[in-house]
């Protein structure tokens, strides 16, 4: 089994042009949390997923820094601050990052292979924890897309072979 027998050709994909609001309207008009990412030629730049998307929503700096003591004995401790969503003003940061280029936003170094790779290679990218990868782009030599492997094909492959 490689991956041609694995992948779905039929892809959605956004494009390297696009901007954040764009990207935002594809996610709500389709049933996937992650695209592939293409130039005008459709060779694969990057993935975008719904995480990318909401990391535009949580504040930068989740520390607080608290000096304590006096010159020259100072120390400092550290807090996590996370406000809960409800704080957060989500019509304002849409606003702010509307017209952001998806390229910004998106995981350029996206993990990818070929047709012709093997299960156990695409078990292994799937199945690791850093990154967490959850589709893989199959692109052919030159780098366009020719398909995509979800998590769940490799798990449904794996159900029908066992049938």
């Amino acid at each position: 089994m490689n991956a041609r027998d694995l992948m779905i050709d039929d892809v959605k994909t956004v494009s390297a042009g696009d901007d954040v609001a764009t990207v935002f309207h594809t996610f709500a008009r389709n049933p996937f949390s992650g695209f592939p990412v293409v130039d005008d030629d459709g060779v694969v730049v990057g993935v975008i997923t719904e995480s990318d998307l909401v990391d535009l929503f949580e504040p930068d700096e989740e520390t607080l820094w608290i000096p304590v003591g006096l010159p020259p004995f100072v120390d400092t401790l550290t807090y996590q601050v996370k406000p809960p969503w409800a704080d957060l003003d989500l019509g304002l940061d849409l606003a702010r990052n509307a017209d952001r280029p998806i390229t910004e936003v998106m995981t350029a170094d996206a993990a990818t292979v070929g047709p012709d790779t093997g299960v156990d290679e695409i078990l292994e990218l799937l199945s690791g924890d850093d990154p967490d990868i959850n589709r893989l782009p199959v692109v052919a030599d030159d780098g366009t897309l020719v398909g995509l492997i979800a998590r769940q094909d490799v798990v449904r492959a794996f159900r029908d072979e066992r049938l």
